[in-house]
């Protein structure tokens, strides 16, 4: 059998060459990739590290880097605290905060539990968007033992002046609507929440460019979502600021459908963001998917990572040229095969192993970057519809058809695209500090992108990042194979 490649492209193959079937080769990536994780995790003791970038010509220059020349760096920034953007790495620094209680789709992992991911958030922004990161997971609880959004929040309050930006990642609802909301009014620098504004940005980018293939309004299609976590709510919210109608949405959560009926939202005011959307949508107060799903244009999932999760009767009966976003991780609601099976017309997930990934790495690498390098004291959700815009008339001008809807990772000029347009965007809204034209904030991106690249590139073939051995990739693979047959 042929080595698997570093590169993991020919996993397909190699899965069909063992006797796998499409369900259990489906199944078998993700048993190899989560194996494959934990093995390189170990290998590397996780993934990030701290390097400097300033040069050390002789040991005197400790004395230009700390005491006692950094004395005029302090008292400057000690007089005018903006200058530290400029005389520290503030300006493209960014801390990742989670208390871990909503952990991708392994729910509550403990504060350290969330290191794998919050280091994975740290990871991209720097390959992706040039962007330095810490992850930073703590322990959200009070006295009595409860997950406080207000000791999140009183937390990330206390960190602003070390950082330029904050990425809320995996904190668990209700109290992410809470540790949001605030921190964006009350702080004076960007607080991003990834999993609700980052995932509701890239799925509109996605959402612009099926519906341009099938020829359908935004204003005018019907859209059930299936889900009702910070992803799924602050989607229908964007989707309706794009243009999308309130009243031809369905939602549903675990208990049933959204709707003004829901007197277990209404009575809990930890859950506003959920009762505004039984006031907004769903006015027919339809209650079941089969019901909902009759007729309906799009459906938007993000509920439960089981492929068994979305019926391809419900697909069946939807309107002609269905289109199908199935993004829960690690696996989708339902295989994209399945629902092309069943009629689905356009099919997204999450995984980058399918086409049509719709996943929250193609926005927040390159939304941070915009938002820093004009130093904005927030990102607007206007920022987050620009930054959808931005995804959409990248991969249409490149080309966009059903299997491929929305640019790629591996297309090295959206990031700089996406931020400069974030960044154009802020400075509409008044809310950066500094002024760029474009071109200089999509110069100023693209050289921090192809720096952060080079120098992972440059560290690898100098062997400062090793290679793990081809043992590692042969024994996950054999692994996977062998829990699936």
């Amino acid at each position: 059998m042929e080595k698997i490649h570093y590169t993991l492209d020919n996993l397909d193959e190699l899965f069909y060459e063992s006797g796998l079937n499409s369900e259990q080769t489906a199944r078998a990536k993700t048993i190899f990739l989560k194996r494959l994780s934990y093995d390189a995790h170990k290998f590397y003791n996780g993934k990030m590290q701290t390097v400097p970038k300033a040069a050390v010509f002789g040991f005197n220059w400790f004395n230009v880097w700390y005491t006692p020349g950094v004395s005029m760096v302090s008292t400057t920034i000690r007089d005018n605290n903006l200058e530290s953007y400029a005389l520290s790495n503030r300006g493209n620094l960014v801390a990742v905060v989670s208390d871990s209680t909503r952990v991708l789709g392994d729910g509550n992992c403990t504060p350290p539990g969330g290191l794998g991911v919050m280091e994975g958030k740290a990871f991209l922004m720097k390959y992706l968007g040039g962007v330095d990161a810490n992850a930073l997971c703590i322990d959200g609880r009070n006295e009595k033992g409860e997950h406080d959004p207000d000791k999140i929040i009183d937390f990330v309050k206390m960190l602003q002046p070390g950082f330029g930006a904050v990425n809320l990642e995996d904190i668990s609802q209700p109290n992410c609507y809470k540790v949001l909301d605030t921190l964006r009014e009350e702080c004076d620098i960007p607080v991003w929440h990834d999993d609700a504004q980052g995932t509701a940005s890239v799925t509109l980018a996605g959402l612009f460019n099926a519906l341009k293939l099938v020829d359908k309004p935004i204003s005018e299609v019907k859209i059930v979502l299936y889900g009702a976590g910070a992803s799924n709510t602050t989607i229908a919210r964007i989707i309706h600021q794009a243009g999308g109608d309130p009243e031809k949405m369905i939602i549903f959560d675990s208990s049933g459908s959204l709707n003004t009926d829901r007197d277990d939202i209404k009575a809990d005011q930890r859950y506003y963001r959920k009762w505004e959307l039984c006031l907004s949508t769903n006015p027919k107060k339809i209650r079941t998917m089969e019901e909902a799903m009759l007729g309906a244009d799009v459906l938007i999932a993000l509920s439960k990572s089981d492929p068994n999760t979305i019926k391809p009767q419900w697909i069946k009966s939807m309107a002609q040229k269905p289109v199908v976003f199935a993004c829960a991780n690690p696996v989708p609601e339902i295989y994209p095969y399945k629902a092309k099976e069943a009629g689905a017309y356009i099919v997204a997930t999450g995984r980058g192993d399918f086409p049509n990934q719709v996943n929250n790495s193609l926005g927040f690498p390159g939304i941070l970057k915009g938002a820093l390098l004009v130093r904005s004291r927030k990102i607007s959700d206007e920022m987050a519809i620009v930054a959808a815009k931005s995804l959409a008339d990248f991969a249409e001008k490149r080309g966009i058809h059903p299997d491929n809807i929305i640019p790629t990772m591996e297309e090295t000029g959206v990031f700089p695209c996406e931020a400069a347009d974030v960044a154009m965007q802020a400075m509409k809204e008044d809310l950066a500090r500094e002024s760029l034209t474009r071109d200089e904030a999509y110069t100023l991106a693209e050289n921090g992108i192809r720096e952060s690249r080079d120098l992972v590139h440059m560290m690898l073939k100098e062997n400062f990042i090793k290679t793990p051995p081809q043992e590692m990739l042969q024994s996950a693979f054999d692994w996977a194979v062998e829990q699936v047959k």
